[in-house]
């Protein structure tokens, strides 16, 4: 399973009852379009062909008639009953449509344009689905879940690369700090590896600031669940602060005590 998606909760415990099938079907949605892109020995035709598939069942929604596998036929039945825009999840499948087209970026932009669709989305209809998606809110979950999609970025540099052909860093960036490709080929730390990093958690940490608030505008458990994922991504920065971004002998993982800390904290911040 791709890992794009593990710093985002899915169908957490700490989500009313309620919310736990349409958030999972939500996240089921994006883990299985996000594997047509990554997962699996098939060509790139197979991958966008998969993919438009969930195009044509997303248009059978939108014109009203029945979709013809069953995640799309519980698809249909929470769209209805949470008015859930479908857009966000068009915006999905481009981003992963993209992922199998596209194996660099030239710049930050074009990185952020790709959280846009990539991350965004999932933020977007979480607010639906809590009934909150004012303008204010959909801004701080942009926020979030762009930084979370960056922090991924940093810590699967390796995996990415090697398992997939992709790097996601800025290329104008990775120039200016003298980064080349062949430094991540030999995964070792060298020269402005260092301070290359640590600008971009730096970067990410704000992005992820940014967005902080709303896990103290959203209410009861919603809002718990919303500190714990910030904390979560806090927790990876710090992580990987502490390494030097040395991602290749050393990539940050959340542990149990991780998660204990992060309760502890979240509970105290309401």
């Amino acid at each position: 399973m791709s890992k794009h998606y593990e710093n985002f909760p899915v169908a957490s415990i700490l989500l009313p009852a309620r919310l736990r099938r349409p958030v999972g079907v939500v996240y089921a949605f994006a883990r299985a379009a996000d594997d047509f892109a990554d997962e699996g020995d098939i060509g790139d035709d197979a991958r966008l062909a998969l993919l438009d598939g969930f195009r044509d069942e997303l248009d059978r929604i939108a014109a009203g008639t029945p979709p013809q596998t069953p995640l799309f036929h519980d698809l249909a039945e929470i769209a209805s009953r949470y008015r859930l825009p479908l857009q966000p999840f068009y915006d999905l499948l481009d981003a992963f449509s993209q992922d199998v087209v596209k194996k660099r970026y030239a710049h930050f932009g074009e990185v952020m344009d790709y959280c846009r669709r990539s991350a965004n989305p999932v933020g977007l209809l979480l607010l639906h689905l809590y009934g909150a998606a004012t303008e204010r809110n959909i801004g701080y979950s942009n926020a979030i879940c762009s930084s979370l999609q960056l922090i991924n970025f940093l810590q699967d540099i390796a995996i990415d690369y090697h398992e997939k052909g992709r790097i996601y860093l800025p290329q104008d960036e990775m120039a200016k700090y003298r980064i080349a490709e062949a430094h991540i080929a030999r995964g070792a730390g060298f020269g402005q590896w260092q301070p290359f990093m640590h600008f971009q958690i730096e970067r990410a940490r704000k992005l992820l600031q940014a967005g902080a608030p709303l896990g103290k505008v959203l209410r009861g458990r919603i809002g718990l669940e919303m500190r714990m994922i910030v904390m979560g991504g806090e927790a990876i920065l710090r992580k990987l602060h502490k390494s030097g971004g040395d991602i290749f002998q050393d990539r940050p993982v959340l542990k149990a005590g991780d998660w204990v800390f992060m309760l502890y904290r979240a509970l105290r911040a309401k």
